[in-house]
Formats: C-alpha cells, structure tokens, sequence
C-alpha cells in the first residue's frame, strides 16, 4: 500500500504553481473583490506580506492619498482574507510596486509607463489580461 502511495505521489502534477509560471492565487473572497475593487483592481494578497497589508488596513483614512474606509466589520473581513494569503517577501514594503520582484520584473523603460494605456505602475491589466485571475504571463 505504501509503494502505491508513492508512486501515486511521484507522478502526479504539484498542485502549487510553480514559481515560474507568473501565476498566484487568483482572489476570490466576495467582499475584498467588491470594496477594493470599486477605485482598482483588488490584487491577490500574495503579493505582499501580511506586515504590509496590517499596515494598508490600519491606514485606510489615507490610503495613497484617498479615504478608504469601511465599517469595523468590513475592514475585519478584508484584513482575514489579505493577511491569511499573504506573501512571504521580506521587509513591509507600502506597495507592491516597492517590492523587489517587482521591480526586478518591471524594470521598463520610462516610455513604457508613460503609456496613456498604463497610467500607474500598479494597473496590472493594462499589460496582463489575466491579472484579476491571478495570471502574469507577459502578452
């Protein structure tokens, strides 16, 4: 039975996706998908460590610049869910854009950011289409 087992084990696909196939945990928690995607793209907690998203949610009056608050129950639910699928990046950077994957992985010239299409470096979709699914292949 054992022998079984391992074998089975041994020939089945990773479930986890690998760490070269641009992809995370597409975010699927109902309120976070509503409450921060109303002004952006609500993005996939693993993107930062659960650090920075403490900070974020007990920042939400000025969060880059703009009032982001909800009700105490709100800011309770979103908090769970980011700090539950949170990443394991060093550090507590503010933004993902501060992170040093990002920024080795963006590393554009300026006319690549000043795209009218872009806007701001933290617009994924602009260049991934599969960014609210959690998917980064480069189009």
């Amino acid at each position: 039975m054992r022998r079984a087992l391992l074998a089975l084990i041994l020939v089945m696909p990773p479930l986890a996706a690998s760490a070269d196939d641009d992809r995370v945990p597409p975010l699927r928690d109902p309120i976070v998908l509503k409450e921060c995607g109303e002004c952006h793209m609500a993005f996939q907690p693993a993107f930062l460590p659960a650090r920075s998203w403490e900070r974020l949610m007990d920042t939400l009056s000025d969060h880059f610049g703009d009032d982001a608050t909800f009700p105490p129950t709100t800011v309770a639910a979103i908090r769970r869910t980011l700090v539950a699928g949170a990443g394991r990046a060093g550090g507590a950077p503010s933004r993902i854009t501060e992170t040093r994957f990002f920024r080795h992985e963006h590393d554009f010239p300026d006319r690549v950011w000043n795209d009218p299409k872009v806007v701001t470096r933290s617009n994924c979709p602009a260049c991934h289409r599969g960014a609210e699914r959690g998917v980064y292949e480069d189009d």
